[in-house]
């Protein structure tokens, strides 16, 4: 950790990680909680988090569809 100069990290953050990329994935929120463990959808939707680039990508996939 400190080689690569990560700080303020611990071993469940990659839960966090692994709950957003597979969202970003298009996975559902059902399949994430599957995956996780997670019994509610509420307990998946604190785990997963969008980037901003995914959500800019996201409303730029809608304007092209019925934008043009």
């Amino acid at each position: 950790m400190k080689k690569a100069g990560i700080e303020d990290f611990r071993f469940h953050d990659l839960r966090h990680c692994a709950a957003s990329y597979l969202a970003m994935s298009g996975a559902s929120l059902a399949e994430i909680a599957e995956v996780l463990g997670h019994k509610t959808l509420a307990m998946v939707k604190r785990y997963s988090h969008l980037s901003e680039n995914h959500k800019h990508a996201v409303v730029d996939r809608m304007n092209k569809h019925f934008i043009g």
